[in-house]
């Protein structure tokens, strides 16, 4: 078991003007402390370490579900929440019940503002993002993105369930990394998981998961904007697939310079 020599402040020694370098320091030596631990190791390790609020989103997805067992099996201080953006599967809404059932819990839900939704279906229709980039991009903001904000408010640490093999995009993340633009530390317990070895530890440990997957869903969001992957397509082909751009991404983990927020130095 890894433990943690004592609690640390992820935002203290950072400078008002944050330098990416300096910025990533922190995050840096937790990564080193929590390395080549157990997913359950890494997120006690984080708990112990990091002083503040930690926050996991999950949207019940394989990787999200795995996360969410050690969380609440081992009864960490990780606080759980989801994005309800009005427009998930059906089953997806069924597996979070179950999963509440199963465990226990009650997972705390943040909605798209109503006001900006109607605003947004009212200048591109209520399914204008097959037809815009610029109108899916302002869908995800408004659904996803805009909710995200007020669940990590004075968060020190966000918890996620990205794997640096999902994508080419995602290629570089890191187990823990500065996000200047939300001022905390973003972790990614499994980063370095490869997603039949989820799948199997999933299936070792016996967790809720959604049968989409056994139907081609890898990679699983809102209704309207998944499929079912074709054979031999990369994981997160089925998301947004009428787009050309293989940057599969809603805008929960790009900064503000389009780019995936992620640690060199992690």
């Amino acid at each position: 078991m890894v433990e943690a020599e004592g609690p640390f402040d992820a935002r203290s020694e950072i400078p008002d003007a944050i330098d990416p370098v300096a910025a990533d320091l922190p995050a840096a030596g937790l990564a080193a402390l929590i390395h080549g631990a157990t997913i359950a190791e890494r997120l006690r390790a984080a708990a112990q370490a990091i002083d503040g609020r930690l926050v996991f989103t999950t949207s019940f997805g394989l990787e999200d579900q795995l996360i969410a067992h050690h969380i609440l099996t081992e009864k960490l201080p990780i606080e759980i929440v989801t994005l309800d953006t009005g427009r998930l599967f059906p089953s997806t809404y069924t597996l979070w019940q179950e999963t509440e059932e199963r465990y226990g819990v009650r997972i705390r839900s943040y909605h798209p503002d109503a006001e900006a939704v109607a605003a947004m279906v009212a200048d591109a229709g209520i399914n204008g993002f097959y037809h815009s980039k610029d109108a899916r991009i302002a869908c995800c903001t408004v659904r996803k993105v805009a909710p995200l904000g007020r669940a990590l408010a004075g968060a020190a640490a966000w918890v996620t369930g990205l794997r640096a093999d999902q994508s080419g995009q995602r290629a570089a993340v890191a187990l823990a990394a500065w996000d200047a633009e939300r001022a905390l530390v973003k972790l990614a317990p499994l980063h370095d998981w490869t997603r039949d070895r989820v799948a199997a530890e999933v299936e070792a440990l016996g967790v809720p998961v959604n049968p989409l997957h056994a139907r081609g869903f890898l990679s699983i969001g809102c209704e309207p904007c998944t499929r079912a992957l074709r054979p031999g397509e990369p994981e997160r082909a089925g998301r947004w697939w009428w787009e050309s751009d293989e940057a599969k991404e809603c805008g929960l983990h790009v900064g503000a310079d389009g780019r995936l927020v992620r640690s060199k130095a992690a």
